[in-house]
């Protein structure tokens, strides 16, 4: 009997779902409602104003230099250049070391060694470890070693400003962790 009325229970509600569904649930007064705003609705396109004339510019000024020609620019960095007192620049015509191809920012020191009153600094760079010493060159700004202590590389850089003169410019690089 009690499964009998759950039987009952369960189709009686069912029909009364089913039922329900049946209904416009207002979707009537929905569309009667748009078709009233749509009706009252005015739409205003804005005139479209014509296009201004264009009046071309005749460059008169063939035989000159043309204001952004790179060439007018390397004439001016070279007078500046010309200028300079400053007298830094790098070596360009020496050998670069295996360390010069790699930048600053990925070059770590792990350690340092003291042999025969000589100090080097043990740079990873990857997975790869170099000893470099004083006057050894590394980074890709000219960076030569001045100093190593125990727990960092004093490096002097050679680098170029905006007008292309040479500066100095001092860096170091500190004692890191080893990773795996």
């Amino acid at each position: 009997m009690n499964s009998f009325r759950l039987i009952l229970f369960a189709t009686i509600a069912s029909f009364t779902l089913m039922l329900s569904g049946c209904g416009d649930g207002g979707e009537a007064e929905v569309r009667q409602w748009m078709a009233q705003t749509k009706s009252q609705t005015r739409t205003h396109v804005p005139k479209v104003e014509p296009p201004k004339t264009f009046e071309p510019f005749a460059y008169r000024q063939q035989d000159s230099v043309a204001p952004f020609d790179p060439v007018k620019l390397d004439v001016a960095f070279a007078k500046l250049r010309a200028r300079s007192k400053s007298g830094i620049k790098p070596d360009l015509k020496r050998r670069r070391e295996p360390l010069e191809q790699v930048p600053l920012d990925t070059i770590k020191m792990v350690g340092s060694l003291h042999q025969q009153e000589k100090s080097y600094a043990v740079l990873q760079v990857d997975k790869m470890v170099y000893r470099a010493k004083v006057g050894n060159y590394l980074g890709q700004n000219f960076g030569k070693i001045t100093e190593i202590n125990e727990d960092a590389v004093h490096i002097r850089e050679i680098v170029q400003d905006a007008s292309g003169e040479w500066t100095e410019r001092k860096a170091k690089l500190e004692l890191q962790e080893i990773t795996k």
